[in-house]
């Protein structure tokens, strides 16, 4: 299944799972609101409703926006760290 994502989605979302050709689920850094999950089920279809997020904390898309770059860099920081552990 080819979807595309709105760039103001995408950019929230840390992972998604695919079963097959299928999305299984989307983890986001911060909770979707109501409005950011309706959206998805309007491009994923219907019957989809598995999100997570890393975070449990509700934040606004301005605090989203200033705070975002330096998230996903702890992210790649602390996964590369992990990475370079096991090697």
């Amino acid at each position: 299944m080819k979807v595309t994502i709105p760039e103001h989605l995408n950019d929230k979302i840390f992972e998604i799972k695919f079963n097959g050709n299928t999305i299984s689920q989307i983890t986001s850094y911060f909770p979707f609101s109501e409005s950011e999950k309706n959206e998805f089920i309007l491009i994923i279809g219907n019957s989809f409703n598995s999100f997570n997020s890393i975070f449990s904390d509700i934040i606004s898309n301005e605090q989203w926006i200033e705070t975002r770059k330096a998230i996903k860099k702890k992210f790649q920081n602390e996964l590369f760290n992990i990475d370079d552990t096991f090697h």
